[in-house]
């Protein structure tokens, strides 16, 4: 069953990924965050599968997807299995006028995507390339905190930390090039998302820190910025898959969290 096939497909890849860490090796990681990055609006589990199956793909969608986008798959090309959600709801509750009153229950079907690279046809939009330059994502990433109620302030008394953070408040060094403090800020933000309440009690200070730079890498990343590569990934590991997949799961839905607010228009 190909719903099966998946959810084998994606738990062979953290098992792999698990062993790759626990062996020293962690270039599949930073595989997988870069997938992160170009796949935002997909599930960890679909990311996880994409990545897995098709190491290389930049951008995927499904059949019909594609020929309305003017674009054709090619003969022959062989489709990346993902699961896409379905919503059935209860045929008793949905005879009421009042939509709120419906109940829904998600399941999921098998379900293929193709990497363009495997179609031909109209040239499509490329997506924004700041090439080291943020650009005004800086500004839409400082709505964001205004929005979610953090307070921004700039301060050298924070010297030599580039940036920290404390409930509702972040506090940046000034000074920092374009880049860094984007990424900067991308950090601090993914510990106000993350690293709060209970689940500061339950984190090592080590897995916290790299899983914000992991979120600061997957943002960086999508947005074109060169992500800052000093981290050593193999950190967020501890010995343990279900943690990593927890981990993992963390750092998807933060990154994902910030790049749709900051390329909403893009």
């Amino acid at each position: 069953m190909k719903i099966e096939q998946a959810k084998q497909i994606a738990s062979k890849a953290i098992e792999e990924l698990s062993h790759a860490l626990e062996a020293g090796h962690s270039e599949k990681l930073r595989e997988y965050l870069g997938a992160m990055a170009r796949f935002h609006r997909y599930s960890l589990h679909n990311i996880m599968l994409i990545a897995s199956q098709r190491p290389d793909a930049t951008h995927v969608a499904g059949f019909h997807t594609w020929k309305r986008l003017g674009r054709f798959v090619k003969k022959g090309a062989k489709g990346i299995l993902i699961l896409a959600p379905v919503v059935l709801r209860d045929e008793a509750e949905s005879k009421q006028k009042d939509d709120k009153n419906e109940r829904a229950a998600i399941r999921f079907r098998a379900a293929y995507v193709f990497d363009m690279a495997d179609t031909d046809g109209k040239p499509i939009p490329q997506f924004a390339n700041t090439e080291g330059d943020p650009s005004d994502r800086t500004e839409r990433l400082k709505q964001f905190l205004l929005d979610r109620g953090i307070q921004l302030e700039y301060s050298d008394a924070i010297y030599p930390a580039q940036g920290q953070c404390s409930p509702g408040k972040i506090v940046i060094l000034p000074g920092q090039a374009a880049p860094e403090e984007f990424a900067t800020l991308v950090h601090e933000l993914a510990h106000a998302l993350l690293h709060h309440g209970e689940q500061r009690k339950e984190t090592s200070k080590r897995v916290r820190e790299t899983e914000a730079e992991a979120v600061a890498f997957v943002v960086s990343e999508g947005i074109g910025l060169a992500a800052r590569s000093s981290v050593d990934y193999i950190h967020l590991y501890d010995g343990n898959k279900e943690t990593l997949a927890a981990s993992l799961e963390r750092i998807q839905q933060a990154s994902a969290e910030i790049l749709t607010a900051i390329t909403v228009t893009d």
